[in-house]
């Protein structure tokens, strides 16, 4: 018998859901990874489409946003959830919302140490390692396919 999800993934809802984005993003981003906090949040964060990944009992344990220009960002997913396929859930959802929206192509700007996951997924590198937030990041893009 296969094994019940402990996670499910849904577009977020900002008004509600922004208290427990910018959980998962303090833990990740400016605890975890030292980001400085004038650094974190932005304007443009209510403007995006968001979507988060719910343990079973509706914990929020990752985060992805889709900007109105085609760029997905603060893609995040708490340590103890790691390795259990939630990056690869939030990333086939914001993905399917880019098609959806009728975008060919996005882009985003991976930290170094995630550039293979972004690859296995069909994003490619684009230019060299630049520094954002004292961590190495790469540009990557996808560009969707007219039969896709």
């Amino acid at each position: 018998m296969p094994e019940t999800p402990r996670f499910k993934v849904r577009r977020a809802d900002w008004s509600a859901d922004k208290a427990a984005i910018a959980r998962v993003r303090r833990s990740v981003f400016i605890e975890e990874q030292a980001v400085p906090e004038s650094l974190e949040w932005e304007a443009l964060d209510s403007e995006c489409v968001w979507f988060v990944a719910e343990s079973v009992p509706g914990e929020v344990v990752g985060i992805v946003r889709l900007t109105p220009d085609a760029q997905v960002g603060r893609m995040a997913v708490l340590a103890s959830w790691r390795r259990c396929g939630v990056g690869t859930a939030l990333l086939a959802a914001v993905l399917a919302e880019a098609r959806r929206q009728g975008f060919r192509k996005v882009r985003l700007s991976a930290q170094t140490h995630a550039v293979p996951f972004y690859a296995h997924h069909g994003f490619k590198p684009v230019g060299d390692i630049f520094m954002d937030a004292g961590i190495p990041h790469r540009a990557m893009t996808i560009t969707f396919e007219d039969s896709e």
